[in-house]
């Protein structure tokens, strides 16, 4: 074969390559607004009980023109305004793209943001909430991926367990290991040994789309693994069938910044990863 022909060749592969990080990162977009639109009933249930109670307490407040009857009224409208605000922020944090920008974040912060998109829907299904944090670790990263990738576990977390069940998240700060660990644990069916070594995958999926068209894609778990190992670090899984799943993901620590930006917004028998 002649060199214009080796050339030829190597620049239609380099033209298939990036044409093909072009559809993955529009198919990860993609799965990013399908796990907003998993949540969309709870949130707008949400929103639309703060509406009621704004609307309430302002007739409530216009009938009883007495001062404590105004008092009142207006700390439970303020109360409900800053919980529509903490909500929005939230949703606009995690939709919002920053390309590959990354910058020290705190990392219970960021599992704070993801907590308020979510929290509706595990009360919906009645799903227990046990959230601790160990140390207050920052790590380099892009906000709105890691965000991408806590809230995928998260909604995998309460698909497992259906209706009821128990959701542990974790933030632990290792100095002895220089690094931050970030674990979600569900006491769900647990993941089937001929299914475990396959997780990662791309397009590998065991679940179908649901009746919204959610879900069923066997992207989450790869954009996870591709997301995590770009910033430097590892996530694992930890599962026992009947007795739940746990992801552990592994990031770098860094120091905290001098100058914080506010943002706009028993052991388990089996192991991969």
């Amino acid at each position: 074969m002649s060199q214009p022909e080796l050339d030829a060749l190597k620049a239609e592969n380099e033209r298939l390559q990036a044409e093909n990080a072009q559809l993955l990162e529009q198919l990860l977009a993609a799965q990013k607004l399908g796990s907003v639109g998993e949540l969309a009933s709870s949130i707008t249930h949400e929103f639309n009980n703060i509406l009621t109670t704004v609307i309430n307490y302002a007739k409530l407040g216009l009938r009883h023109r007495t001062d404590e009857m105004r008092d009142k009224s207006f700390n439970k409208i303020l109360a409900a305004g800053q919980r529509a605000s903490k909500i929005t922020t939230g949703m606009l944090s995690y939709a919002r793209s920053r390309g590959d920008r990354r910058e020290p974040m705190q990392l219970k912060q960021l599992v704070n943001d993801v907590l308020v998109l979510v929290e509706k829907d595990l009360q919906k299904h009645r799903i227990s909430l046990d959230l601790k944090f160990n140390g207050d670790p920052y790590a380099e990263v892009n906000a709105s991926q890691i965000q991408q990738v806590l809230l995928n576990l998260i909604i995998n977390a309460r698909q497992a367990m259906g209706e009821g069940g128990s959701l542990a998240i974790s933030v632990t700060e290792k100095q002895d290991e220089s690094s931050a660990e970030l674990a979600v644990r569900d006491t769900g069916s647990g993941i089937p040994p001929e299914t475990l070594p396959h997780i990662f995958d791309k397009f590998y999926s065991t679940k179908s789309a649901d009746e919204n068209g959610q879900g069923g894609t066997g992207l989450g778990l790869a954009m996870c693994k591709d997301v995590i190992e770009s910033h430097n670090g590892r996530i694992r899984v930890e599962t026992a069938i009947g007795h739940g799943t746990q992801f552990t993901i592994k990031l770098p620590l860094v120091a905290k910044p001098s100058f914080i930006r506010t943002d706009e917004t028993q052991a388990p028998a089996q192991r991969a990863g």
